[in-house]
């Protein structure tokens, strides 16, 4: 798999920005914006929202109907060139929906990872017999084939957090109850927990367990939550701004304005301040795994 491939999330939802605001700036509404295109009002809240690529004629259009300069023009062309980059994870398009391919573009791109998880070892971490016995029980009609794609790609997924070009840094709280969950089997359960051991020692990796002792704190209401970072432009800049990525049960939730960014921030904070250190989840993770081998 390529390293530091972003693929193309991050210029589609740059572009839609970039775009949003000239229609903003030409004070046309998104009926008006579109009735003007040709197209249809959903069209436009794709390319808005960056859920599609484009072609540059097409940016070109946009641009001339909202009175942008050839400079402005020519750059938005070029970007939405780049929309049509490839990530590694488009050769597992027949088993990766919209929702989630949005989401691979972001990890991959963001330099750091504040993720809060509370039922499941996180994707990044999951054993392939893990990740088979998951997929497996919520996809009682998928063939043996396509479960064995879907656990490819979370383990590619998962290059990651070791490659050598810039990986991100990860700040990782779990629930305990998803250390004493045991999923498949025993002996998966405690291969699981010795993976999960071996990657918290990774120098990029902080992993830290939310303990029943802890009490309350605001994980137990926010449900688990992935907050992403992106690296800084040279004028310190965030080139992407941080979102937060919520996946429900029917749905996948992107949250990137200010005041929700700042809360679930805050959230992280609390959750992992109330957390065990570093060196006393190891100590609880280790422990558990070989009392699963007894």
């Amino acid at each position: 798999m390529p390293e530091g491939t972003t693929g193309s999330t991050v210029p589609r939802r740059q572009l839609g920005r970039y775009l949003r605001d000239l229609r903003g700036s030409a004070r046309l509404t998104v009926k008006a914006a579109a009735e003007a295109l040709e197209w249809s009002e959903a069209k436009m809240w794709r390319i808005e929202t960056g859920q599609t690529s484009m072609r540059s004629l097409d940016v070109e259009q946009m641009c001339r109907v909202y009175g942008a300069s050839p400079e402005a023009t020519e750059a938005l062309m070029a970007l939405a060139k780049e929309t049509k980059t490839r990530g590694w994870w488009q050769s597992y398009a027949d088993v990766v929906n919209d929702d989630f391919n949005v989401y691979l573009g972001l990890e991959e791109a963001a330099d750091h990872l504040c993720w809060y998880e509370a039922e499941l070892v996180p994707g990044l971490f999951q054993t392939p017999a893990y990740v088979r016995t998951l997929i497996a029980a919520d996809n009682a009609s998928v063939g043996a084939a396509e479960i064995e794609r879907r656990v490819q790609l979370r383990t590619a997924r998962q290059s990651l957090l070791t490659r050598t070009t810039n990986p991100p840094r990860l700040q990782v709280v779990l629930n305990e109850a998803i250390l004493h969950r045991v999923i498949g089997s025993k002996e998966i359960m405690a291969s699981q927990l010795y993976r999960l051991a071996e990657l918290a020692s990774l120098p990029n990796v902080s992993l830290r367990v939310a303990a029943f002792t802890g009490g309350l704190h605001p994980g137990v209401m926010s449900g688990p939550f992935v907050l992403l970072e992106f690296p800084r432009s040279g004028s310190s800049n965030n080139v992407e701004p941080p979102t937060v990525y919520v996946d429900g049960f029917t749905g996948a939730l992107y949250l990137d304005k200010p005041h929700e960014v700042e809360r679930y921030s805050a959230a992280f904070t609390e959750i992992w301040n109330a957390a065990l250190n570093e060196p006393t989840t190891q100590s609880l993770i280790t422990s558990i795994a070989k009392e699963l081998e007894q």
